[in-house]
């Protein structure tokens, strides 16, 4: 049985429409970061770079407020931070090395 990349697509959607309206998930989770339409490049890296940095400057906060004893902070919530700037952290981090990558590719082509 093979299963294609359309049909597992599908499937999954599927499940985002049963699960979505029963645990009060957002049915599109993906959001855009800024009009893409006529922006530069490097404004666009600039802000994708700015939105991680605000990611662990929150995590960071959270941290230090629930380290010190700030009852409105749970650790739920310092976790689900420390998460987010991981994972957008280390989704930077890919989108470099594939820049790297593309540069050094560019670089070696004949002129």
């Amino acid at each position: 049985m093979q299963i294609g990349n359309s049909s597992l697509l599908q499937e999954m959607q599927a499940l985002t429409r049963e699960i979505s309206p029963q645990m009060g998930i957002e049915a599109n989770p993906l959001r855009q970061v800024n009009n893409t339409a006529g922006t530069d490049f490097g404004d666009l890296l600039v802000n994708a770079l700015g939105n991680v940095n605000q990611l662990q400057g929150t995590a960071s906060n959270l941290a230090t407020r629930l380290e010190m004893g700030d009852t409105t902070v749970t650790l739920s919530d310092t976790v689900i931070a420390r998460e987010k700037a991981s994972v957008a952290f280390e989704a930077t981090v890919q989108v470099r090395n594939k820049l790297v990558e593309a540069y050094k590719e560019i670089m070696s082509m004949p002129v």
